[in-house]
């Protein structure tokens, strides 16, 4: 019996990295439905990205207020796991701050009075971002695909980092021998004497039961990131790797309508020749993306890091316009559609079975699509470098190629350089009766 609490303790932590390293393979899987596409080009761009983006929040800070609270909340959340270590030792052993004796009081005093209070301003800065998004009530988080699951997570990621907060600073402050130490109590001796009509007994009680709470919601909470818009606390690295390093303005072409325009070009071009070793010339199954399977697997990924903080929205010029486009709806549809796929290969035993559904129309609609200008807004905005743009183009040159679906406008453009070798709507032999005109 002496040692039951250890095996509790082991089994709950073998079955809350178990489930979560199941829901990162699956992730892993979703992802890898996307298209191949190579991304390890310059690799020192890369790390930088990285380094600079997801690890320096560099582009979280242009919006000073929010900014600076996250980097409270990311750093604070981080540098207070770390205790996290000292929590599983001291559960599987059945030993009590076991570092306290390896690190000594100095250190360790030095170590837990810096983590209450990055956890006092970590709750401080919840209990902020809280207000904004329920009492303020910023616009950029009640969009209409702010509505149902997207608005109550956001509340409950914030509850989460409340509570475990909250619990490590009791759990310090019941800790009677921690506080007669009088070593790393900067917060929890103001909340000690809250305690003080408590037996010795008693305690100990709230001690050991803010401890297990502490530990088993920490392990929910990371098993809840799968289902939440918090993966990108696991995905921004590779995310900003990964990203795109051409200039913003600079669109893909398909390989092989480069080759098809360049041969038209070539009056001495032999069409029924043989390709050149190493030449790309297959013609793709299909043009463009409608459905996520068609997208590459950076954009899959993409989607998954979606933060839905709404800055790509808040600077879409189409959006700001009065238009149907949402950069950071077409993110969350995105992997709403990928998450719905996934479900299915899972369901049929790992094969994918038709729904009669696809992302294009059942989920974006050619209008979100048309509204878009191009201007890359949305990615200048967003804080992990994801593209929603080339979703968008994507999505575009399949209804464009595949559906001759434009609209009326694009469609009478390219008409009229097809036939005038001018986007106007008159003949190549009157380009100059300008230069007639009084």
């Amino acid at each position: 019996m002496e040692y039951l609490p250890n095996i509790f303790f082991a089994l709950i932590l073998i079955a809350g990295l178990g489930f979560f390293a199941s829901n990162v393979r699956k992730l892993i899987r979703n992802i890898k439905l996307g298209k191949d596409i190579n991304r390890s080009d310059n690799q020192p761009a890369r790390w930088k990205n990285m380094a600079k983006i997801a690890l320096g929040q560099y582009k979280m800070v242009r919006r000073p207020v929010s900014g600076i609270l996250h980097v409270v909340v990311y750093l604070g959340f981080i540098i207070i796991n770390i205790e996290v270590l000292e929590i599983i030792i001291d559960g599987l052993f059945g030993t009590h701050r076991v570092f306290s004796g390896v690190l000594g009081d100095g250190l360790y005093g030095f170590l837990i009075g810096t983590f209450e209070i990055l956890a006092a301003l970590v709750f401080i800065a919840v209990v902020v971002f809280w207000w904004r998004r329920n009492i303020t009530q910023i616009k950029r988080f009640f969009n209409k695909e702010m509505k149902g699951w997207p608005k109550n997570d956001g509340n409950i990621i914030l509850y989460f980092e409340m509570v475990l907060m909250s619990l490590f600073i009791i759990m310090n402050a019941t800790d009677v021998p921690f506080q007669q130490a009088g070593i790393g109590n900067p917060i929890s001796q103001f909340v000690a004497p809250w305690f003080s009509g408590f037996s010795p007994e008693a305690l100990h009680t709230i001690e050991k039961g803010a401890w297990w709470i502490h530990i088993i919601g920490i392990l929910i909470f990371l098993n809840y990131l799968y289902y939440s818009k918090h993966l990108h606390i696991l995905l921004a690295f590779p995310n900003t790797f990964y990203a795109k390093l051409k200039p913003k303005g600079q669109l893909d072409n398909l390989a092989s309508v480069t080759s098809e325009v360049k041969m038209m070009m070539d009056p001495d071009a032999d069409p029924y020749a043989a390709p050149a070793e190493g030449a790309e010339d297959e013609v793709p199954e299909k043009f463009g993306a409608s459905d996520v399977t068609d997208l590459n697997w950076v954009q899959l990924m993409n989607a998954y890091t979606c933060t839905e903080c709404g800055r790509c929205t808040s600077a879409c010029p189409a959006n700001l316009t009065g238009k149907e486009l949402s950069p950071r709806k077409i993110m969350m549809d995105t992997r709403d559609r990928l998450e719905e796929v996934g479900k299915n290969i899972d369901a049929n035993g790992g094969t994918f079975v038709d729904d009669g559904k696809q992302l294009l129309n059942d989920y974006i609609s050619p209008e979100e699509l048309w509204a878009c200008t191009s201007c890359n807004a949305c990615v200048q905005e967003c804080p992990v470098n994801i593209d929603p743009l080339s979703i968008i183009m994507d999505m575009r040159r399949y209804l464009v190629m595949e559906e001759s679906a434009a609209p009326q406008e694009l469609n009478m453009m390219m008409t009229n350089i097809e036939n005038n070798g001018a986007p106007w709507q008159y003949s190549q032999q009157d380009r100059l009766n300008w230069k007639d005109e009084e």
